[in-house]
């Protein structure tokens, strides 16, 4: 029996579509987050989108920062995008065979990422951090896997040992259907603190094959690698034989056209990438030294495959995205303008307001945490006050500002929010503030 309680402000039809969904969909929803379950009421169905704006099935419109989870740095329905996406399922949606457009997909990323000198596609962050693990143990003969508490790389067995995002907003960060033999390959460090990784380093010396993590974390909130954290995993991963996985999911093509890899100037063995290289459809690849990708089937004997990988119409959505992002010089420069704006104005009113929460923001990127100590791992993170959180939550909803509905996500500004834009989303928070203290 279905456990939501009808949201008494909202006799709609995102409600009634809720309970039909919940009668079907496990929580009523096709991904975790979505269900609303750690800010309450019920989850907006969205009708449409366009430019940085969103209106749901009963017309309201909001101002959004969760942009599908980071792909859409361009906005909804760039004209770019919906002409190439037109144009090609005109001519077809799916081949099983190679196409034109996965050529030039594989000759764009490598031209922009520094690391990667080839790649594969595929369809989804999980199955690109899948895929990394496996050549990285089939190089290195080891089984071993390196991730941080926190970092969420997919929903893979292997990596839902300590996660962040959605199984941390729920409480259950080691999920039920993972065997205790996966869980026993996947060694757990502190995010940021390299002393811990050092200590997981010295215990298991020989015996690991990668260590994934997320550049700058974006599953536990926003949290930015300290100076010397990157650098610290290249040099102990270089001299132990180790394979380094960037998953740059998010942070790849959002945080410059080289990703975190590029802005920190720490290069990997092999990257992840997903999100804005499909410019909204569903995509994932992996990447990285030609020693590495060539021991992927069928040039060697690591077996990777699907039937969708490189499908053209991700492909020809994503090299739209791809060649506004190389046209537009300015692009970086201004989305990191507007988030300069947010966090000016966001910062003076937590400060004249003497409130304890601190926003952190890197870019486009951003997060308000509900606490007033600094966020350096998910130890940090998981002390913030979600209760309070789900007010502000709920409150800036009232107010046509649409953000991740969990503490332990992060937000994205688009290049279609304008200035104006984000002075009404300074004034909203502000106000959602004063009602999630009072």
């Amino acid at each position: 029996m279905s456990q939501h309680v009808r949201d008494p402000g909202l006799a709609s039809d995102s409600a009634s579509l809720f309970e039909r969904a919940e009668r079907l969909m496990p929580g009523g929803v096709n991904s975790p987050v979505r269900a609303f379950r750690a800010v309450g009421g019920s989850p907006r169905f969205i009708d449409r989108g366009a430019g940085a704006r969103v209106w749901d099935v009963d017309g309201r419109e909001y101002i959004d920062y969760i942009g599908a989870w980071g792909p859409l740095l361009l906005g909804h329905a760039h004209p770019a995008i919906v002409s190439a996406v037109a144009a090609q399922v005109q001519k077809g949606t799916a081949y099983g065979a190679p196409t034109r457009l996965e050529v030039e997909m594989a000759e764009t990323i490598v031209r922009s990422v520094p690391s990667i000198e080839m790649v594969r596609m595929v369809n989804s962050g999980t199955e690109a951090t899948m895929a990394a693990v496996r050549v990285a143990r089939g190089a290195t003969g080891r089984s071993a896997v390196v991730k941080f508490a926190g970092c969420y790389h997919g929903h893979a067995d292997g990596f839902l040992v300590k996660a962040g995002s959605g199984a941390a907003t729920f409480g259950t960060p080691d999920s039920p259907g993972v065997t205790e033999g996966t869980a026993r390959d996947t060694l757990t460090a502190h995010y940021n603190d390299v002393e811990d990784v050092r200590g997981v380093f010295a215990a298991q010396a020989g015996a690991i094959a990668a260590v994934i993590v997320e550049p700058v974390a974006g599953n536990m909130g926003l949290v930015p690698p300290a100076p010397g954290f990157l650098e610290t995993l290249r040099e102990l991963c270089t001299a132990e034989g180790t394979v380094l996985i960037f998953d740059e999911v998010i942070t790849g093509f959002r945080l410059g056209s080289g990703g975190a890899q590029q802005h920190y100037g720490v290069l990997p063995d092999l990257t992840t990438l997903g999100k804005v290289i499909g410019g909204g459809l569903p995509v994932g690849a992996y990447g990285g030294r030609r020693d590495l990708m060539a021991r992927v089937s069928p040039s060697g004997p690591i077996y990777q495959a699907g039937t969708l990988s490189g499908n053209p119409l991700a492909m020809a959505a994503g090299l739209a995205a791809l060649r506004v992002i190389e046209e537009d010089l300015s692009l970086y420069a201004r989305l990191d303008r507007l988030g300069a704006q947010l966090e000016e104005g966001l910062t003076s009113v937590i400060r004249r307001r003497d409130l304890p929460c601190r926003l952190v923001r890197l870019g486009s990127l951003w997060t308000l945490f509900f606490q007033d100590a600094e966020v350096r791992d998910w130890r940090d993170a998981s002390t913030c006050d979600t209760t309070r959180f789900a007010r502000y939550f709920r409150a800036l909803l009232d107010r046509g500002i649409l953000v991740a509905p969990s503490q332990f996500e992060t937000n994205f500004i688009s290049a279609a929010h304008s200035s104006a834009d984000i002075g009404s989303t300074v004034q909203a928070i502000a106000e959602a503030l004063e009602a999630a203290y009072a």
